[in-house]
């Protein structure tokens, strides 16, 4: 279960805030999927891996990646609701896999399989980790990050953040350090393309 209870050492991976200021929509430890270079236009996600939400605005992200590719820098941060038995799980298997460089690979097989293993009312960290093997993770490191206080603590931080940040449901999506408020599908295309061709 997510919490706001912080680790009492700041490590450099979650540092604790000192001041009032809310915390910034991308942090040094914070997942860059696509990275546009200078001058791109930031495009940040809060997403829950078992969010029926989010499982919908998979296909959409994906294509607005390839659509826009060179032009934004796509970012991912972890969101797990408290009310959906896996997502910590999955943030933790994602969580894993980044520390070996595969998030990506990770991030598309638990949207792509999400109607397998969501809503379940048990734990599916064993098909998790299935996916560790298939996607060729390196299993003891992988189940050692998974062990690894650390790895929830990373996941606590984004959270936590996006607490921070006015972050309530997912996904939540922000553009230049702006959060979105999406009434329609393609309104965040909308947004993208006049952040990209700077409109207002």
């Amino acid at each position: 279960m997510i919490n706001n209870q912080g680790s009492t050492t700041p490590s450099p991976e979650a540092p604790e805030s000192q001041t009032d200021e809310p915390p910034a929509v991308v942090d040094a430890s914070s997942h860059i999927l696509d990275d546009g270079g200078e001058g791109a236009v930031e495009v940040v996600e809060f997403l829950d891996f078992e969010c029926e939400a989010c499982g919908m605005f998979y296909p959409i992200v994906e294509d607005l990646r390839e659509k826009y590719a060179g032009e934004i820098t796509y970012v991912v941060r972890y969101f797990p609701l408290p009310g959906h038995y896996n997502s910590t799980n999955a943030a933790l298997a994602a969580e894993a896999a980044a520390q070996q460089d595969r998030l990506e690979e990770m991030y598309n097989r638990l949207f792509e399989t999400q109607a397998e293993w969501g809503e379940a009312q048990e734990s599916r960290a064993d098909l998790f980790r299935g996916f560790a093997e298939e996607i060729g993770l390196d299993m003891a490191a992988y189940d050692a990050a998974i062990a690894d206080p650390a790895t929830l603590e990373r996941v606590e931080f984004d959270f936590n953040a996006g607490q921070e940040l006015g972050v309530n449901s997912t996904p939540t999506f922000f553009l230049e350090g702006e959060q979105l408020q999406l009434q329609q599908l393609d309104d965040l295309e909308n947004a993208i393309e006049a952040a990209v061709n700077g409109e207002e």
